[in-house]
């Protein structure tokens, strides 16, 4: 497995070549529905670079007013934050904070999943011919991969997150360590867009007779 720190200038990378090719970009394409349901290319620049605009304490009162409902407070953001001007959000794409930026506990893989995922999930349906490095494909399918034998053979977490809530509910802190596992988590190798950015990476990066379908 690469190294995770080891990832950094590749993630790097791939918000910077995000942010250069939407810099041309026309206004109808930036309203172009991306493969993210009811999200346009707009909202999922918006969603991809939250980090850009909210430090930490800021992002968890915005949680805090979600109930710590990720998809309710991702959904609201990027449909609020898509309304800023797209030379805005491109410079959030190159802003040093993204090139820096791991979900919790998710690392430079979780970040590179992200970038690259939610990458695909705009130049797909924009028809741009732009794909990543080898390399950094074969380290997203790996990563996927993984995740998916993970997911399928854990057992159920035992953990306050899943426990039955008790006469008087699940604490803050409860939720708001749910809330960090899911977080990230949620747009990366399990998340919300993973289907369409999973099948166009594998189409993408599929040889002549390998299947570009997810793992069963």
């Amino acid at each position: 497995m690469t190294n995770d720190a080891d990832l950094q200038p590749a993630v790097a990378a791939e918000f910077v070549a995000l942010a250069e090719l939407l810099a041309a970009a026309t206004r109808a394409q930036w309203d172009t529905p991306s493969l993210c349901a009811g999200w346009r290319v707009r909202e999922v620049v918006a969603h991809m670079t939250m980090a850009a605009r909210y430090a930490e304490d800021q992002f968890m009162a915005e949680l805090r007013r979600c109930d710590f409902d990720f998809g309710r407070l991702s959904n609201e953001i990027a449909g609020r934050d898509a309304k800023l001007p797209a030379d805005e959000l491109v410079a959030n794409l190159r802003s040093d904070v993204m090139a820096q930026w791991t979900p919790p506990g998710g690392g430079y893989h979780g970040a590179l999943n992200h970038v690259v995922i939610h990458g695909l999930d705009i130049t797909v349906p924009l028809g741009v011919p732009r794909r990543s490095p080898d390399d950094t494909i074969r380290i997203i399918l790996d990563d996927l991969t993984r995740a998916t034998c993970t997911s399928a053979s854990a057992p159920a977490s035992r953990g306050a997150a899943s426990r039955p809530a008790t006469s008087t509910g699940p604490t803050d802190r409860d939720r708001r360590c749910a809330a960090r596992r899911r977080t990230w988590r949620s747009c990366s190798a399990a998340g919300r867009c993973q289907p369409g950015g999973w099948t166009a990476i594998r189409s993408r990066s599929a040889g002549p007779t390998e299947r570009a379908d997810p793992p069963s």
